[in-house]
């Protein structure tokens, strides 16, 4: 025991500074060139998430789900890591990228490939996803197909509900062009005064409240409906009379939203924040999509006013921002959807009788309890803990990290409840969640408000961490039951992101838990853990020493075999332990949902290493750490990515999981993903990815994520049956 209490604290038996002489004498012996670009895979992240668009097996609005997933998630990319490469360039702080590239040719390489990526996602949506559609009887028009009578009506439509929030900018010596924000679609009109002949530009902002597909009025089985920009391009003379409209074009600009906050200790956050998001609003452009007709005057004009290079230009066929088909994605069509799956109330957490109340408490008191999301219900798991943690008078304190909330949060409200109810509570409330920043200091007022000690976290460093601590008073003792999770504290993101969370009632995590938040809340720094890996202080190096601990047993013959379970992979020093693994014979899974720099399958250094990426109807989110110990089995789960700022500038932490049944539960879920037979991407060396979702016979393979859902009601229907 007392070895393994070591390695879990990241201070192995070895001293320190051998072991980092060590790890940089075996890191001589890897080539150079043995990480793939980390930008470019996320592009090829993105690229998979269209093949799920393109895929005619998928249910045609869910197709239509990931077209709109894709431009989200492009919209993203530039915004933040396009956008923070330009800034380190401009600011001449730029420097190689993690393949040795210099950060304008990384650049020249995401615009190229964007560039295609773009252009197939137009094609997808125009040549499959928008014909399947239509077959389905939900069809996307054009107004000029329309007869006359239906056009009457959409103009009456026009007249009443659009007309009244135009507002069109002239652009002219007494009006400079106007700024135009981020990610909105945008009409670019050339027009002609009757009287002087002149000719002038002006700018239309497609309203972003109104619909962003308007329903054609009609009779019949199907369904019709009209981009919006159609509808107002089609009714520009309402806006311009006298005025001859000569031309008109959609175009959209991408800002950068990269966010920058400069801590110092005497900062408040809060408001520093809130100056920041201000300025995002205003950020320089990097990326200008216009439509593949545009006239060059128009273009130029474009161009010129936003200051934006030729590179930044993409020309696309078709609709711009098919974001919009998020609306149509929602259509109440059940069978052109995925079919529907309820989640299954924990077998812990099922009440004894069958209205009854389940006492989360006593469960847990049992045994520990591994929940899966969102194939095991989130509101009858971690919710129901806080609220029975919040109604119940022997609890006597809650401290809880809060990463990101929804806007109606019953988490929140059972803080709130629980402080109002003479509680000692304690929030700690990460405001720098990126594109959640708002939300989240609107709900740390409102704890604030309420009596809830709320914290802001440590300077210089974001909180990631999924933590809950209840303190109980049970029998003259107090009692800690933790909760340890890998996804955030949002009821709503648990219907879609696939997560674990561990409940339990062992003092070793409570204690750590309490140390940790202890840390987090005030001036303590705690070097120790007992059953966690806490960052930035030592879950790297554990991990490491994890890692170089199957190296060393594969060389001497014992069990070895590492598992790893991330979102993203790209930390050079976690990939060059896993390829000194490799070369010492210890098979490497990846199962990886994102970014992934390892080159696996590479003679001499990654043979060994196989790389898998599954996507579908869940958003896989989990994190799972698995060492084969010679045959003692050790397996984390937690919050932490393989990436720098996981690292190194976050709070991360990891559980161990200790239940003989909940181990064997991950290994036979990742035996799964990894197996031949299993819908997935495979990873070769060359950075491609190539999706198997076919036998030889062309049969489809296992979906993991609809055999896990039927797993778990078997398991239902089995305890039922007893």
């Amino acid at each position: 025991m007392m070895e393994h209490d070591a390695l879990d604290a990241g201070l192995g038996d070895a001293d320190d500074d051998d072991f980092d002489e060590a790890i940089e004498a075996a890191d001589d012996q890897l080539p150079d060139h043995r990480y793939l670009d980390r930008e470019i895979s996320w592009l090829a992240f993105n690229q998979r998430v269209l093949e799920l668009a393109e895929d005619p097996t998928v249910p045609v609005l869910e197709r239509a789900n990931f077209l709109a997933i894709f431009a989200s998630n492009l919209d993203e990319f530039f915004m933040v890591r396009v956008a923070g490469l330009k800034r380190r360039i401009i600011t001449g702080l730029a420097v190689p990228t993690n393949v040795g590239r210099a950060p304008l040719d990384v650049l020249a390489d995401i615009s190229a490939e964007a560039h295609r990526l773009q252009l197939r996602h137009a094609a997808a949506w125009t040549e499959k996803v928008r014909p399947a559609l239509a077959e389905s009887g939900i069809e996307v028009v054009t107004w000029d197909s329309l007869d006359e009578p239906t056009a009457e009506r959409l103009t009456e439509y026009f007249q009443h509900n659009v007309f009244p929030v135009l507002m069109p900018l002239a652009v002219d010596p007494a009006h400079p062009f106007p700024y135009i924000s981020g990610l909105s679609l945008n009409l670019a009109i050339r027009i002609r005064n009757a009287r002087t002949g002149r000719q002038e530009f002006a700018r239309l902002k497609v309203p972003p409240m109104l619909p962003r597909f308007v329903e054609v009025p009609g009779e019949g089985p199907g369904v019709r409906y009209l981009p919006l920009e159609e509808l107002i391009s089609n009714h520009l003379g309402d806006l311009f009379p006298g005025m001859e409209v000569l031309d008109h074009h959609a175009f959209r600009l991408t800002r950068n939203e990269d966010m920058t906050i400069e801590e110092d200790e005497t900062e408040n956050l809060i408001q520093a924040l809130e100056a920041e998001l201000l300025r995002r609003r205003f950020g320089p452009p990097i990326r200008l999509e216009i439509t593949e007709d545009m006239d060059d005057v128009t273009r130029s004009l474009l161009l010129s006013e936003l200051d934006i290079t030729e590179q930044e230009v993409y020309r696309l066929p078709g609709t711009l921002d098919l974001r919009g088909l998020f609306d149509l994605s929602r259509i109440d069509r059940p069978d052109l959807h995925y079919p529907p799956h309820v989640p299954k109330t924990a077998l812990a957490f099922q009440p004894p009788e069958q209205n009854g109340r389940a006492d989360l408490f006593g469960a847990i008191r049992k045994a520990d309890v591994l929940v899966h999301h969102p194939y095991e219900s989130f509101a009858t798991s971690v919710q129901a803990f806080l609220e029975q943690a919040a109604r119940d008078p022997h609890v006597l304190a809650i401290k809880q990290t809060l990463y990101r909330t929804s806007g109606d949060s019953p988490i929140v409200q059972a803080l709130i409840d629980a402080a109002e109810a003479g509680k000692q509570v304690l929030a700690l409330v990460e405001v720098k969640a990126r594109f959640d920043e708002a939300n989240n200091i609107v709900w740390a007022r409102k704890l604030e408000k309420a009596g809830v000690h709320v914290v802001y976290g440590l300077v210089g460093l974001k909180t990631h961490c999924k933590l809950a601590l209840v303190i109980r008073e049970e029998e003259g003792r107090l009692r800690h039951y933790s909760h340890v999770g890998t996804g955030n504290y949002n009821p709503k993101t648990s219907r879609i992101y696939e997560d674990f969370g561990l409940f339990t009632i062992d003092d070793q995590v409570g204690r750590d838990l309490t140390r940790l938040f202890n840390e987090l809340s005030g001036y303590a720094i705690e070097k120790k853990f007992k059953r966690l890996l806490v960052a930035p202080l030592h879950l790297r190096k554990g991990l490491l020493r994890h890692i170089d601990k199957e190296r060393r047993n594969a060389l001497e013959g014992k069990p070895a075999r590492v598992r790893i379970k991330v979102n993203s992979m790209v930390d050079e020093e976690i990939i060059d332990a896993l390829y000194r693994a490799s070369q010492a014979g210890v098979p490497v899974e990846v199962w990886v949902r994102g970014i992934c720099s390892i080159k696996p399958g590479v003679p001499g250094m990654s043979e060994n290493i196989t790389v898998r990426s599954i996507l579908g109807r869940y958003l896989e989110h989990s994190r799972i750490f698995s060492f084969a110990n010679d045959g003692d089995e050790q397996i984390y789960i937690g919050s932490a990515d393989m990436m720098h700022r996981n690292l190194d500038r976050r709070v991360e932490a990891l559980v161990r999981v200790v239940d003989p049944s909940q181990l064997q539960e991950l290994s036979t879920l990742f035996d799964l993903a990894m197996d031949d037979g299993t819908m997935s991407w495979h990873l070769n060396a060359e950075g491609e990815w190539i999706r198997h979702s076919v036998d030889a016979e062309g049969a489809p393979l296992i979906d993991l994520q609809e055999h896990t859902m039927a797993r778990v009601q078997r398991k239902r229907r089995a305890r039922a049956a007893r």
